[in-house]
């Protein structure tokens, strides 16, 4: 179905969601019911997150059945639900419409006039929410969806008034095709999802077509510091504006970066000339990437300078980007989300330097197809860290054919450079955490998983 015939401005209009639970469909829905559309769904267990949209007025069942469909005018579901689903059958037996949840977040994008969209393989959630961050000190009262929890929204979703739609654009089985921007955004292209995309230049060509689709007039932001976002600027016919670290042909760079701890500081060059300076809240190299990109985006869209640089200086970062969870017995503890090799190593080198003693990386594969067809750069990601703890693989929406496990991930690091201990058990992590740290070593659980329990179980000491 065709995401722009369907507008959510009918009257007594009722929306069904198949996996209402996850972060992004939750925020939908929130976006939605503001718009006085009522919301049913379903989820496979009971959350902190169904309840609250209960609290709103969603009509939420535990499980998903067929005698949930009850005449909804419209029935989205999540890529992660299969095409047997029992609401899905029931619904097409009734002829209610179906789509996908990108085909929903894509009509609701065509409802504002100033839609930006950032894109890019690592960096999406950091770089949405450094934007969302200018656009709220600028007074703009933008409508927010973001695929992680920001703190100066309580969430991952803000319903705003005005004519601004920021949101992620995922790649992932070409969602991102469903969006028409005003101002889209590549931060980088590289080699993931290899379960759906066949390789590289399979990944550049739906970054392509992501592009093709941005509104006329519109605006495109790319990184000229990844080869393949600037091998794509070639074939482009929308005004483009470019950025990068390393990349003195951009017209947004920057100069004179030094770390405090981990904290860049740095001019801003504009056309070669100095613009501006900023200090950032987040650690790392590669958030002053991300924020180039914050920067010359606002840019683009006429925001002053001093919110641009007000903005970016107060973000202070989202859950689970290199997350501070905690100290215990003088051991710092955080989280983070990486889970493909280039994040990894861009996340351990802002770790590395966080740490006063060891660094001490507790790591769970994400997907089967992911650590198989990277295993050779997985395998090399880890040369910052003391000590690297493999667990079990995180299936996600896969099934375990055998083809790959965490004890050959663990060999093929000990291969390279021979620190890596395979683990299975959480509670058994915690115990050699416990035996094996001391103060002044920084944990960082990393993973797109349940990973994050481990920092929690550590910090409580406790095991489950």
């Amino acid at each position: 179905m065709e995401n722009r015939s369907f507008r959510f401005d009918r009257n007594n209009m009722t929306v069904h969601m198949v996996g209402i639970g996850g972060i992004s469909m939750s925020g939908l829905a929130e976006i939605l019911m503001n718009k006085d559309v009522k919301i049913t769904g379903s989820d496979l267990q009971e959350t902190e997150i169904t309840k609250r949209l209960r609290d709103m007025g969603a009509v939420i069942n535990i499980g998903h059945s067929a005698g949930n469909i009850s005449g909804q005018d419209l029935v989205v579901y999540t890529a992660a639900v299969s095409q047997d689903n029992p609401e899905l059958i029931e619904a097409r037996n009734c002829n209610i419409p179906t789509i996908e949840r990108s085909e929903l977040l894509g009509a609701i994008m065509d409802q504002f006039e100033n839609c930006i969209a950032v894109s890019g393989t690592h960096g999406k959630t950091t770089t949405t929410s450094m934007i969302s961050s200018i656009l709220l000190e600028a007074g703009l009262d933008p409508t927010i969806h973001v695929g992680g929890i920001l703190g100066i929204i309580g969430g991952n979703t803000r319903i705003g008034n005005s004519s601004y739609f920021i949101a992620e654009a995922c790649e992932y089985k070409n969602s991102f095709l469903h969006f028409r921007p005003s101002l889209a955004v590549v931060l980088n292209i590289d080699a993931d999802h290899l379960d759906f995309f066949r390789d590289i230049e399979h990944i550049k060509s739906s970054f392509e077509a992501f592009l093709s689709n941005v509104r006329t007039p519109g605006l495109i932001v790319l990184n000229l510091d990844d080869p393949h976002t600037k091998s794509i600027s070639k074939v482009l016919t929308r005004p483009v504006i470019t950025y990068g670290i390393n990349s003195p042909e951009a017209e947004w760079t920057c100069d004179k970066i030094t770390m405090k701890e981990g904290y860049a500081d740095f001019i801003i060059l504009h056309n070669k000339t100095a613009w501006g300076t900023v200090k950032l809240s987040v650690p790392g190299m590669h958030n002053v990437s991300n924020a180039l990109a914050a920067i010359a985006a606002c840019s683009g869209l006429g925001v002053p300078k001093e919110a641009i640089i007000k903005g970016i200086g107060n973000f202070k970062g989202t859950r689970r980007r290199l997350e501070h969870k905690g100290i215990i017995n003088n051991i710092q503890v955080m989280d983070d989300y990486a889970h493909h090799p280039t994040e990894i190593q861009a996340t351990l080198t802002a770790a590395r330097v966080l740490a006063t003693n060891r660094l001490i990386c507790v790591f769970q594969p994400h997907t089967y197809t992911r650590t198989h067809e990277l295993l050779d750069d997985f395998s090399r990601a880890f040369a910052l860290v003391d000590t690297v703890i493999v667990t079990d693989i995180y299936a996600a929406r896969e099934k375990d054919t055998g083809i790959i496990n965490s004890r050959t991930l663990t060999d093929r690091i000990n291969l390279n450079t021979g620190n890596a201990v395979y683990i299975s058990d959480f509670n058994d992590i915690v115990k050699y955490l416990h035996e094996n740290t001391a103060a002044g070593d920084l944990i960082l659980t990393m993973g797109a998983g349940n990973v994050y329990q481990v920092a929690d179980m550590f910090l409580s000491a406790t095991t489950v």
